[in-house]
């Protein structure tokens, strides 16, 4: 990871934070009641809020006893999982069970509350409200890497692109919260996968969960594009220009927005072992139409590389300087045509008419223009997806649409596509 991509606190505030996000963008980001409240009219998933506490005459009024089995008792304004308690389940009627194996009773509550109406727990230590939600139990893909608590996957959107995504597993040492500071483990995400990549732990990287041998590269995240979209239009509606947004996965409603954060943490770099600056400099001039867009451009150029993903390595293939390759087409059938493989160019590009012809210039399939300057002057190329097949391995890609009509080529592979070749000019034409 090169210094001059990772992002730092004061160039986050100075660049993205205060000139993005707006005092009331803020606001909303920092009570998670007033987030609750317009997720819910947006119809975004978030879970149920089942009881506010705004004094302590409703502490001592309410009865306790009618509280659901499971709940989570939280401050509005807490900060870092700071006074969250989760509740598992009911074992008398005014004795419950946290996540952490401890006893607790509705006086226990009633106390807790209190200390959350004084601000015990707020940013500023200034008087909050507190409120018992939905409790959201652990996706079966997760029971075995997290420890009794909640994992929850952190998704950074910019210019309603989601760039980088976390996986945060609790742990003993955590409490069964997911925040890093608190000891919990986090976990790098391939965004055009949903599958885990590198973690890491107090800032070291390690491969498995501790005292286990379970490996922490090569989950699978469910309803990763579904998590992906909510991020990007939580983002939206909350009007955070740059936003952090804390998603869990409930094993029957599925992916659900848990918090947004106004100032998401750094560490998420780590986590993936990329630079957040690099990315956000990618993708902060493009116009982005909405939640699905932005997540086809983020899967577009922000996937890992397959052996960084996935156990097994391929072996190097020697490639010359043209190559028969097969391009699949709006149809899915594979279209076989001669590319030039050009290791000055950095990217791909492909010939304006046939990808017409192949049906991949829709407007729909465009994912954005990339101005490019040339003798003739400055052009705008749109930027689409394509797969392809080169000396037998299959490679999602992007490329730039130009006119190669007067060129031999109508497809160059530059050097962006060549990892895990060797390319020899002399080598025959395939």
């Amino acid at each position: 990871m090169k210094v001059s991509s990772i992002l730092g606190l004061n160039a986050r505030s100075q660049l993205y934070l205060t000139p993005l996000n707006s005092p009331k963008a803020r606001r909303i980001a920092d009570s998670k009641l007033q987030m609750a409240k317009t997720l819910k009219k947006a119809d975004i998933p978030t879970p149920d809020v089942y009881k506010k506490f705004r004094d302590a005459k409703e502490v001592f009024d309410f009865d306790w006893k009618t509280l659901p089995d499971s709940f989570a008792l939280k401050p509005s304004r807490g900060f870092g999982g700071e006074g969250i308690i989760v509740v598992k389940k009911r074992i008398k009627p005014d004795v419950w069970l946290t996540t952490q194996r401890e006893e607790i009773t509705d006086a226990d509550l009633k106390l807790h509350t209190l200390d959350i109406l004084e601000g015990a727990y707020s940013l500023k230590n200034e008087p909050d409200v507190a409120f018992v939600q939905e409790y959201v139990g652990r996706n079966k893909s997760f029971r075995r890497f997290s420890y009794r608590g909640t994992p929850d996957i952190r998704v950074i959107v910019f210019n309603k692109i989601p760039v980088m995504a976390m996986l945060r597993l609790p742990t003993k040492e955590s409490g069964g919260h997911a925040n890093l500071h608190q000891g919990a483990i986090g976990v790098g995400v391939d965004i055009a996968t949903g599958i885990t990549t590198k973690a890491i732990w107090h800032g070291e990287l390690i491969k498995f969960k501790p005292e286990t041998n379970h490996k922490l590269h090569g989950i699978k995240i469910p309803d990763w594009t579904k998590v992906l979209e909510i991020a990007v239009k939580t983002a939206i509606v909350s009007g955070l220009g740059f936003a952090g947004v804390d998603m869990v996965i409930d094993p029957e409603k599925g992916p659900m927005v848990l918090e947004l954060n106004a100032r998401p943490g750094l560490q998420i770099q780590l986590a993936n072992m990329a630079g957040l600056k690099k990315r956000l400099d990618r993708v902060e001039d493009l116009d982005v139409r909405d939640e699905k867009h932005g997540v086809n451009i983020a899967k577009a150029l922000f996937a890992e590389r397959f052996a960084d993903r996935v156990a097994a390595k391929d072996g190097i293939l020697t490639i010359g300087a043209s190559e028969e390759i097969k391009v699949r087409d709006a149809n899915g059938h594979w279209i076989k045509v001669l590319a030039k493989v050009d290791t000055g160019a950095w990217s791909s590009s492909i010939d304006r008419e046939f990808a017409k012809k192949l049906g991949l210039l829709e407007k729909e399939k465009i994912l954005f223009y990339r101005r490019k300057l040339s003798a003739l002057g400055e052009n705008n190329w749109p930027v689409i997806n394509v797969s392809l097949r080169l000396a037998g391995k299959r490679i999602k890609t992007t490329m730039g649409v130009s006119d190669r009509s007067k060129l031999t080529f109508k497809v160059l592979i530059g050097r962006t596509d060549l990892q895990g070749f060797l390319v020899k000019p002399w080598i025959e034409k395939r």
